[in-house]
């Protein structure tokens, strides 16, 4: 492959060309087909922003002919019958089957324009500055977001100095053994404690980006009472794992929070464009008209996919019990992959279908793993403060035969790995698969 005008043209800021260094020219549900026509079985999902596969056929047509009747692409935030179409399908799939009753402001087009839109609006409802986020969290990269954000190489690239955040240890941070809840509570308890009081909490219920760490329902119920006794608001940073990813529509349904404020964008507008979206509590909404604004927070094209992908995959139960049967498929695998690879220091962590095979800190083993899945054909990621966790995060719609094919890549890749580290893994395979 010649990538020649990519090295020549593009900043070196570039990231995932260097993990995948091939030129893409096509994509259908869970397939990348480079321009040489070789298939690559996709595990990355456009880093979640894929839940429905590339190029899905009923979201397609519905965005061909939107475009063919000359509906309205851009319209800042104009009333459209686009937008109507996305709020009606919202309120009625969405919300209301929940019980739950939020305004919708639409942000700028990414993940990062939700968080500051959010953390701006906390700040102005609550009169403080100070806002909780958790160790290895990731919310964006803009500067209110980055501050939010805890990862080192993320952070040295601001310029300047980042405040008005203090981190706080996640679920399951200093190890099973520890309540990192009853940390927070003492130190809010304590008026000694040098922890100015917090207008919210912003947390993510599965860290992606951090290295797939999830929290427990317990430890969410916790943060959420936390909150109310100490004048807090509770942000949902659902931008990763929302969107079914976690096999509910949002990832804190399970746990029976009722956050403040929740952020969404990646896989809500269904096809891979460009959509953020923040749900805030009725009583929350003390924007001034016009006091946030963004030129692109009208996409009515993704107004108009998210709302065909509502109504196709979120009328019944049928996706959600597809995600779960497939959450036991892979996890099944990973950890029988785990356990037969004995000595190498690997287990796995998850939530429906975003999986972490967590591989030794300082081994750079899930890099090596991924770069030779990459050579066998299938398009995986690391994530992790060191890079230490594999991340399997495959469309939710990928069919069985192409996630199992995709796993036994991932189990090669795994055991080859080993093998050339001389850890000399001992796979024991087990008839019939692995669910």
């Amino acid at each position: 492959m010649d990538l020649k005008i990519f090295d020549r043209m593009e900043s070196e800021v570039r990231g995932y060309v260097r993990s995948f260094p091939v030129i893409f020219a096509k994509a259908r549900g869970s397939e990348l087909f480079d321009e040489a026509g070789r298939a690559y079985i996709d595990f990355f999902s456009g880093a979640g922003t894929l839940n429905y596969g590339h190029n899905n056929t009923v979201l397609r047509e519905r965005a061909v002919d939107y475009l063919g009747s000359d509906g309205v692409v851009h319209g800042l935030d104009m009333a459209t019958s686009a937008k109507k179409y996305f709020l009606q399908a919202m309120d009625r799939l969405i919300l209301k089957p929940r019980n739950l009753e939020y305004t919708l402001q639409f942000t700028g087009p990414t993940g990062t324009n939700a968080v500051e839109a959010a953390l701006k609006l906390a700040r102005q409802v609550k009169g403080r500055q100070n806002v909780i986020s958790f160790t290895r969290g990731f919310h964006g990269v803009s500067m209110g977001s980055l501050a939010a954000t805890a990862n080192q190489k993320f952070r040295r690239a601001a310029g300047v100095s980042l405040g008005n955040i203090s981190f706080m240890p996640f679920d399951g941070y200093f190890g099973p053994d520890v309540n990192t809840m009853a940390y927070l509570e003492r130190l809010l308890d304590d008026p000694g404690s040098g922890l100015d009081h917090p207008a919210a909490v912003i947390v993510e219920t599965v860290q992606g980006e951090g290295g797939v760490n999830v929290a427990s329902q317990r430890w969410l119920r916790e943060l959420e009472q936390l909150c109310r006794r100490h004048d807090m608001l509770l942000i949902v940073d659902d931008i990763q794992v929302g969107c079914g990813r976690t096999g509910h529509f949002f990832s804190f349904e399970t746990a029976g929070i009722s956050p403040d404020i929740v952020t969404l964008s990646k896989s809500l507008s269904g096809f891979g464009l460009p959509m953020s979206l923040v749900l805030l509590k009725p009583e929350l909404d003390v924007w001034q008209p016009g006091a946030h604004s963004g030129t692109f927070r009208g996409n009515n094209l993704a107004f108009v996919t998210a709302a065909q992908a509502l109504e196709t995959y979120w009328c019944d139960t049928a996706l959600s019990e597809s995600v779960a049967a497939k959450e036991r498929l892979v996890r099944d695998w990973l950890e029988n992959l785990a356990h037969s690879c004995r000595g190498a220091g690997l287990s796995v962590r998850g939530r429906g279908l975003i999986q972490g095979l967590v591989t030794p800190v300082g081994d750079d083993l899930a890099n090596r793993i991924a770069r030779r899945a990459f050579e066998l054909g299938v398009v995986i990621e690391t994530s992790g403060a060191c890079d230490e966790v594999l991340k399997v995060l495959p469309a939710l719609t990928i069919p069985r035969e192409q996630l199992e094919r995709g796993l036994e890549v991932i189990e090669r890749s795994t055991t080859e790995v080993l093998a050339a580290a001389g850890k000399q893994p001992r796979v024991v395979h087990v008839a019939g698969g692995r669910s």
